[in-house]
């Protein structure tokens, strides 16, 4: 990397130069890193695989040296999915680990969906990924047995050979590559899983395949890559989303020493997909020059549509809009008749704003356009729909896009949205020459695709007895289909996130789904509308408890009701989207989720919390197939603020790959949903973003975190869930649950810290 002090001269600083002088490299660790200027020769981050050796499908190659390749379709972001996918892969196969290289695969729809969202790469991909260990392992076994001349079902590949125990022999795996290769590759239907006892790595604690290149500095991000001639550039972006560049005058931008060009980019249109924003694109010979270039630009932009959006104003507007019916989404018995007979009524409105992603590595990406072909290089979730938005921004057939993906710093659904890959493409066509679109954390904070504003209210009506007999839902939020069609009603999906999917124990429930316009780009944050259904119904449900007198677990439990199958019919709604999964593989199990309630409570010594002198508060959410509850403990320092010592957080994700990573990301999710709980809040003034940095956009500091974090996961033989989203939902509810038994003071809007000191 090199860039320039403010005196002009240039500044070499490596990643290792870094690490030595923050004191984190050490005599005792020993670890080779790879010399910056070396990737300047390396422009692929990951090499290709050999030409020669036995490769059954695109995810296995053997080469005759006894090598084995697998590689990863899925983005690493921190999640572990490079450390998990290729590991079950290996096992069903049979490979030694210690002979087995992960590659990063491009994007090519020859892998099926690459998109790593949605906690879907275990769930959706277990299945598939031990069938393609089993073809490669049958293939092998059938040479090595033709060779033999025994049966084939008579000879076991394991520890990076076939074995025919009758007689001793052996062939490794390489030995059997050159002629497996000539094979006809079996069907499905042909090729037989291992008994899962023979998985020999699945539910144990593997570590980070990429963990020492990481602290190390030898990891390949989005920003690590260079390419010959290759030039930085920075782009000026409209304030206002559908804002565009009324005039520009570059006089002083081109003026600065290293900038080469300013590239005016083309406004959006309606609706805004995966396009950018448009603007003005400063492009220099390293990052200093073009952020100095940037910051003496003269614009005057044109706001449009989006100019008057007040983020405050649209919260009074979304009281208004739930005040009124809105379309039914599901009904069971008469919730309104209910109601309006009741012996009392509980009603409240919760709120929560918009939030920004905020991933570590701000979005970035290079891209090389010559020939009428692109070559690009990206930390990008989703690569084939990067690759397919590329080549529809530069009019070319997507077969002459090839999309390379980087390691990710954190992404949160951020980068599965390909804009800033397709300004990379745009500008490097303009200028002739490979381009690094860097974007800043002012860049990806008053630019982002934000999680959705959002207003609730929930009335629930309780018998002579306190039972709670009714309950009515009214939701009103900008949608997520906003973005790709305008739409003004939030879609099947959000519903389907604890809304349509929420397990009811009472006789009568109405939900209602009202209209809200977005004024900004709204898409997909880690766990999407499950937070902010979550934070209202398991607040809700506290409520009920202490407006009834009753224990909250003991109310929650009885508002889930007794252990079964939830049915569409007893849910109220005709088609139950259960996130890209079958019903009858993935039910909704209440008995699944009492489970976790009672395992959580248990853990952390609820029943005696008043004798203990503890404030604790409970949540529990079922999100992305996945059963989670969450008690958090808080405390009141000397100087009034209230801070969270201890945290559990217990949940049922079925099949487990590889368990030190399912910690890790619960012990995240907490971290994660505790920052948007006390702090998150992307507000608006006049169309444009007030927060740009983590001063104003604040997240949990190590100081704020709890001393301890508890996570205990359920042990489990059923299909494989989710788990890097849904441990956030139930977070923030558990928090102002237990601030309200702390101090009695109840919080209904996010962030907290609007409402309560902390």
């Amino acid at each position: 990397m090199s860039e320039h002090a403010m005196d002009g001269n240039p500044i070499r600083l490596s990643r290792r130069s870094f690490l030595e002088g923050a004191g984190l490299l050490t005599a005792g660790l020993a670890l080779e890193l790879l010399p910056t200027n070396a990737r300047a020769a390396m422009p692929a981050v990951y090499p290709p695989l050999p030409a020669q050796g036995f490769r059954p499908t695109v995810f296995v190659h053997v080469a005759p040296d006894g090598v084995m390749t697998i590689v990863c379709h899925r983005s690493e972001m921190g999640q572990g999915v490079r450390s998990s996918l290729p590991v079950l892969i290996a096992d069903e196969l049979g490979a030694d680990l210690a002979r087995v290289k992960v590659t990063q695969g491009d994007g090519d729809s020859a892998y099926g969906d690459q998109n790593t969202d949605g906690s879907s790469s275990v769930r959706m991909f277990f299945t598939d990924l031990r069938y393609v260990g089993a073809t490669a392992r049958t293939m092998l076994i059938t040479v090595a047995a033709r060779r033999w001349g025994v049966p084939a079902n008579t000879c076991v590949a394991r520890d990076h050979a076939v074995f025919h125990p009758a007689s001793k022999r052996s062939l490794g795996f390489g030995a059997l590559a050159n002629d497996a290769a000539k094979l006809p590759v079996p069907e499905r239907k042909d090729v037989t899983l291992r008994p899962r006892s023979e998985l020999r790595h699945l539910g144990k604690e593997l570590p980070l395949l990429d963990g020492p290149d990481i602290v190390t500095g030898k990891a390949v991000f989005g920003a690590d890559v260079v390419l010959p001639g290759m030039l930085t550039a920075m782009i000026v972006r409209p304030p206002v989303a559908g804002g565009r560049a009324a005039r520009h005058d570059a006089t002083r931008t081109l003026a600065v020493p290293g900038v080469k060009h300013v590239v005016e980019l083309p406004a959006p249109k309606l609706p805004f997909v995966f396009q950018p924003l448009g603007g003005i694109a400063v492009v220099a010979e390293n990052t200093w020059a073009a952020m100095r270039g940037r910051s003496v630009l003269d614009v005057t932009w044109e706001h449009g549509d989006n100019a008057g959006y007040d983020s405050a104003g649209y919260r009074q507007e979304l009281t208004k809009v739930i005040g009124s019916a809105g379309k039914v989404v599901r009904n069971v018995g008469d919730a309104d008749a209910a109601l309006a007979s009741a012996k009392r009524r509980i009603e409240a409105d919760y709120h929560t704003p918009h939030l920004s992603h905020a991933p570590m590595e701000p979005p970035v990406a290079v891209a090389r356009v010559e020939g009428g072909r692109c070559e690009v290089w990206a930390s990008t979730q989703d690569p084939q729909t990067a690759r397919t938005e590329v080549a529809r921004a530069l009019g070319i057939d997507e077969s002459q896009v090839t999309l390379h993906v980087t390691l990710l710093g954190g992404g949160f659904g951020r980068k599965s949205k390909p804009d800033y890959v397709v300004e990379a493409a745009l500008v490097s066509r303009a200028v002739g020459a490979p381009v690094r679109v860097q974007w800043t954390r002012e860049d990806d904070v008053r630019h982002d695709y934000y999680h959705s504003t959002s207003a609730q209210r929930l009335t629930a009506a309780l018998d002579d007895s306190g039972k709670i007999v009714a309950w009515h839902h009214r939701i009103a939020f900008p949608s997520i289909g906003s973005t790709f069609s305008g739409a003004t009603f939030a879609g099947v999906n959000e519903l389907n996130q604890g809304i349509l999917d929420l397990p009811l124990s009472i006789p009568h429930v109405r939900a209602e789904n009202c209209e809200a316009r977005a004024h900004t780009r709204i898409g997909w944050l880690r766990s999407v509308a499950n937070i902010y259904h979550a934070f209202s119904v398991q607040s809700f449900i506290d409520e009920l408890a202490h407006a009834r007198g009753t224990d909250p677990r003991d109310t929650l439990l009885e508002v889930i009701g007794p252990p079964r199958i939830v049915t569409p019919m007893e849910l109220g709604v005709e088609n139950v989207r259960n996130y890209g999964q079958s019903l009858e593989e993935h039910p909704i199990d209440t008995g699944r989720l009492r489970r976790v309630i009672e395992r959580v409570t248990e853990l952390s010594r609820w029943d005696t919390r008043k004798q203990e002198g503890r404030a604790l508060g409970l949540a529990a959410h079922r999100s992305f197939l996945s059963y989670v509850a969450v008690v958090m403990s808080v405390v009141k320092d000397p100087d009034g603020r209230i801070r969270v010592d201890e945290a559990w957080i217990v949940a049922d994700a079925g099949t487990v790959i590889n368990m030190e990573r399912v910690r890790a990301q619960f012990e995240g999710a907490v971290v994660f949903g505790m920052s948007l709980g006390l702090y998150g809040a992307i507000t608006m003034k006049d169309g444009a973003t007030e927060q740009s940095n983590f001063r104003d956009y604040r997240l949990v500091r190590i100081a704020e975190a709890p001393r301890r974090i508890h996570v205990d996961v359920i042990p489990s033989e059923g299909p494989p869930c989710g788990v890097g989203e849904p441990g956030v939902p139930p977070v923030a509810p558990a928090l102002a649950n237990a601030i309200f038994a702390l101090t009695g003071t109840r919080v209904r809007e996010l962030p907290f810290v609007r409402s309560v000191r902390v």
